[in-house]
């Protein structure tokens, strides 16, 4: 098709604010989508989207569209998630296209991601059309909306699409909007075929399927291909566009969107950001990429039965070949045994993971606590990175610990100005500015910690504001800090698994904390079990579990007081033995204490 009548575009817009179902509607207005196929989240193809209402990967689709002036157009759309997690796939979508639709809801208005994504755009140099969503609403007010989007992107409030995705009002409008406004793709069919990777997943017949924007040239089935970052060249097993299921083509051309079925068995060898080329004709030079997304939350991932841990092992293997931001790496607990310290985007990707293990794989797990990556300067000036507490150097041999501090944005009404203000305060977060983008709400900017935002910061934004803030992040830097390993003894015995890294500060009582939640929940066993909590080299916080007492003189009728001492000495010497070798069986629920040190 000639390029004049294509038209690459996105939907961005923060969580739940209607993007899903306004595709919906658009593969139904176009009839890309029979009516008896139609189902809600038609593009969300993962269980875990569908329930939780949640966009986790971009999915991409082309929709044939007659327009009013009679020409018909083809449209790629890329729908991108809204969580703040997945922002790295929102940032690769855009690079895909021309212009974004940016749903807002019409209740909610503008909130922090949708900001973020917008700036995003902006950035990209993409066409911007504002879309006000969920009209039908009793609470909605969409005439302010479109003032407050006006306000950032400029033009006339009364000339914004004002729609209702769920009950099909008004949506051919945004058809008609992306036709007018977004411009055509500018690439040149003769020149050098380049075809730039926005992502990718792994099929079992096909191996790596990359999805790919064409940029410039022609691609047909026939060619050898190559990737220009890694060297790698390969036939295609097949060619084809998104319809939305895959559907084959007979070649891509410039200014197209599909996919190209490459082979390979790793997405490794495949990465995202890469360009593809013909290997007899090559381009002179590859296409902007991007910068591969950086885990910062880490967390231990053991299976609660031992022999288990090869299933566990190839589950994460075939979740990396779809997820390539997951990362992870094989670790020992002395308390959990053999399992895997796993790198994630955030703790939304965390949970994801940790669910789809358990549903899709059929495992039971246990999941430390998460923690953030830290930089260690060592007493001989070497600096290492250190993504584990218990891998924390003696504090004798290092001269600081940096921790990744966040730049946050909070986007809220007013009136919630003040209790931001004490939750960010008591997690040592810094004020840095304020704006005002809309009426009556304010932009709080803060440079936070991310140790601090990681553990339960959201849910307490969200329990204090009653829903209505919401939360923008992105990594600012190291800095270095007064920190200390808070590390847990059970038994006498260091639990790595407990371990974490805390302000010296809050050590003692982080610690007294964690040790009076350990004490409820160990059972207790034929022993007393001793729970302490170090910090700095010395015992900082201390709690028995009190020992079940067996009555040995239950038996014992009559005879001298003798017999009763000698059983009870008998008692004695087996329960010292037994806590010298008793092993304390740690609930699931202990290593979540962790997680909710801040509730109280």
């Amino acid at each position: 098709m000639d390029t004049a009548h294509i038209r690459n575009f996105c939907i961005i817009a923060h969580i739940d604010h209607g993007k899903s179902t306004l595709a919906d509607r658009l593969l139904h207005l176009t009839g890309t989508v029979p009516d008896r196929d139609t189902t809600e989240q038609i593009l969300d193809s993962m269980d875990l989207e569908r329930e939780k209402g949640v966009t986790i990967k971009a999915s991409a689709v082309r929709m044939s569209y007659t327009a009013l002036d009679g020409n018909t157009y083809e449209l790629n759309l890329i729908d991108t998630p809204g969580h703040v997690d997945f922002g790295y796939e929102v940032s690769r979508a855009l690079n895909a296209c021309e212009g974004a639709v940016l749903v807002v809801d019409a209740s909610q208005g503008i909130e922090a991601q949708t900001l973020a994504n917008l700036y995003l755009a902006l950035g990209a140099g993409l066409e911007v059309i504002p879309v006000i969503n969920k009209i039908d609403l009793p609470a909605a007010h969409p005439d302010e909306v479109a003032k407050e989007v006006c306000d950032l992107l400029g033009g006339d409030p009364d000339e914004v699409i004002r729609i209702s995705a769920k009950e099909g009002l008004n949506v051919r409008d945004v058809l008609e909007a992306v036709i007018k406004k977004i411009p055509p793709p500018k690439g040149d069919a003769a020149s050098p075929a380049r075809a730039l990777i926005f992502d990718s997943h792994y099929d079992s017949y096909k191996g790596v399927v990359a999805y790919v924007r064409l940029v410039e040239g022609i691609i047909n089935p026939t060619d050898e291909l190559r990737l220009m970052a890694s060297g790698a060249k390969f036939k295609p097993v097949e060619i084809g566009i998104f319809s939305p299921t895959m559907k084959t083509t007979t070649q891509l051309a410039s200014g197209e969107v599909g996919y190209i079925a490459t082979g390979f068995k790793t997405v490794r060898e495949c990465r995202v950001g890469d360009t593809i080329t013909i290997a007899t004709n090559m381009a002179a030079a590859p296409l902007p990429g991007y910068q591969k997304a950086k885990p910062m939350v880490f967390a231990g991932i053991y299976p609660v039965e031992g022999e288990d841990y090869a299933d566990l092992k190839e589950a994460l293997e075939k979740l990396q070949l779809n997820d390539a931001s997951l990362e992870y790496e094989t670790e020992t607990s002395t308390a959990l045994n053999f399992g895997f310290r796993c790198g994630f985007l955030g703790l939304f990707h965390m949970e994801i993971i940790q669910e789809r293990l358990e549903r899709e794989y059929d495992l039971d797990i246990i999941a430390t606590a998460p923690s953030v990556e830290y930089e260690v300067v060592k007493l001989s000036g070497e600096t290492i990175r250190v993504d584990s507490p218990a891998d924390l150097p003696d504090e004798g041999t290092m001269t600081e610990i940096r921790e990744p501090w966040m730049k946050i944005q909070i986007f809220t009404p007013d009136e919630f100005y003040g209790t931001i203000m004490d939750l960010v305060t008591k997690r040592r977060g810094i004020f840095t500015g304020q704006e005002h983008p809309a009426l009556k709400r304010v932009l709080l900017n803060y440079d936070i910690p991310l140790g601090e935002l990681i553990i339960d910061f959201y849910d307490q934004l969200k329990s204090r504001t009653r829903g209505y803030a919401s939360l923008d992040y992105q990594f600012a830097d190291y800095r270095a800090d007064d920190l200390v390993k808070l590390q847990i003894l059970v038994n006498e015995e260091p639990v790595d698994a407990l371990a974490m890294i805390v302000h010296r500060d809050h050590a003692y009582a982080k610690g007294q904390l964690l040790v009076s939640k350990l004490k409820d929940l160990i059972q207790s066993q034929q022993f007393a079990i001793p729970i302490q909590a170090s910090a700095g080299g010395r015992i900082i916080s201390r709690a028995n579990v009190k020992a079940i007492r067996k009555n040995v003189l239950a038996k014992c009728y009559g005879g001298d007081i003798s017999r009763k001492k000698k059983l009870l000495e008998k008692q004695k010497k087996g329960k010292r033995r037994m806590k010298s070798v008793g092993q304390v069986e740690i609930p699931q629920e202990a290593f979540m204490a962790v997680l909710r040190l801040n509730d109280d």
